[in-house]
């Protein structure tokens, strides 16, 4: 018998691009999984509109009287959908205590930014602000605290002089998706877990976050061996 394919909720707050790099994976089979619904704190988000409305889920979390109430019937209809990873993928709502603890340890966020620097937002003009020389994107746990959960991997790019934050932004969008299908791919797998504040990978913990290098392959940056 087939193995059931690894089911894949995906949180999004606005046009879905990463969740399209998801789904264009899965159709060309270079990404074994199924989405299995999006949610969003944005009724109009066009994410939605990437799957089938039987997948959609979306509330307005203005309307309801507090951030754990809207975070309760997010949490019931994540769990419905019996997902085996949540992607956050530009998911712009913080999420609380309640919600990331019954989730822990197979939920995701793509950051632009190589964190630890620039949490939050506006990461791109923080970064020409610094006057950094490389910038990117990095793949984490998420934890309570945010975009403090243990770094996954990481994709770099110059920054380069005379960067706007809008060209900046552009040149990290052009090496998230990779990096982010790289990272779906050792989840799916079955290889990677995060075990209190490390990651592991095949079973053996991972001091430095992985990088993606120009090939769109994940290597340890200490000992360049591929993930």
């Amino acid at each position: 018998m087939p193995q059931p394919l690894p089911r894949i909720a995906v949180l999004a707050s606005g046009r879905g691009s990463n969740l399209q790099a998801v789904l264009d994976a899965i159709a060309a089979g270079t990404l074994a999984g199924e989405v299995v619904g999006v949610f969003s704190d944005k009724p109009a988000a066009a994410a939605l509109q990437r799957v089938a409305p039987a997948r959609r889920w979306s509330a307005a979390a203005k309307a309801y009287p507090s951030r754990e109430a809207f975070d309760a019937d997010l949490a019931e209809a994540v769990a419905a959908a019996r997902p085996d990873w949540i992607l956050c993928a530009g998911y712009l709502r913080i999420l609380g205590h309640a919600f990331v603890e019954r989730f822990r340890g197979r939920m995701i966020n793509i950051h632009p930014s190589l964190l630890p620097k620039y949490r939050g937002l506006h990461t791109h003009a923080r970064a020409i602000e610094a006057g950094d020389g490389e910038h990117g994107a990095s793949v984490h746990f998420v934890i309570p605290e945010l975009d403090a959960g243990t770094v996954i991997a990481q994709a770099v790019v110059p920054v380069h002089a005379g960067d706007t934050p809008e060209t900046l932004a552009e040149r990290v969008l052009g090496v998230e998706h990779p990096l982010l299908l790289a990272v779906m791919r050792l989840a799916t797998s079955g290889r990677l877990a995060e075990h209190g504040a490390t990651v592991q990978v095949d079973g053996h913990p991972l001091f430095t976050p992985l990088r993606l290098d120009c090939a769109g392959r994940l290597t340890d940056p200490v000992s360049g061996v591929a993930a």
